[in-house]
């Protein structure tokens, strides 16, 4: 039998060398980023739901002293004082406003009978709700 000699010098061969490899890295940071971007749409959504659906005091008393019934004079007089309280700190110009009307309504609270509203302390009614902004 033949004796094989598998110690052959190979020249071609090289050593194993050390890859860089990123793309882990790329996946977690492109991962992280869109994670982020997804909360912040997720927040302003949020923000929008919930700044239409909040409340507004402001507006709903606009909207009451708009709608109100002005046929039963004394319960008018107290719902213009209730709501009309609103509004009144928004301008120096509304404190002088709301207290010429309270001062208009006085006569129509506090008695068991009342006249209709007359049509001056009307037409300072109207001009108090055109002056009241949301």
């Amino acid at each position: 039998m033949q004796e094989h000699n598998y110690d052959i010098p190979l020249h071609d061969i090289k050593p194993i060398i050390d890859v860089q490899e990123y793309s882990l890295y790329y996946l977690l940071g492109m991962s992280f980023f869109v994670f982020l971007l997804a909360c912040g749409i997720l927040y302003i959504l949020y923000k929008r739901i919930q700044r239409h659906k909040a409340f507004n005091i402001r507006k709903e008393h606009k909207k009451l002293l708009s709608s109100l019934d002005l046929s039963n004079p004394k319960k008018s007089a107290y719902l213009i004082t209730l709501y009309g309280a609103t509004f009144k700190e928004d301008s120096p110009r509304h404190v002088e406003m709301y207290a010429n009307l309270t001062a208009r309504l006085e006569s129509y609270k506090y008695k068991k009978e009342v006249a209709n509203l007359d049509s001056e302390t009307l037409g300072y009614f109207e001009l108090y709700k055109e002056m009241c902004d949301v």
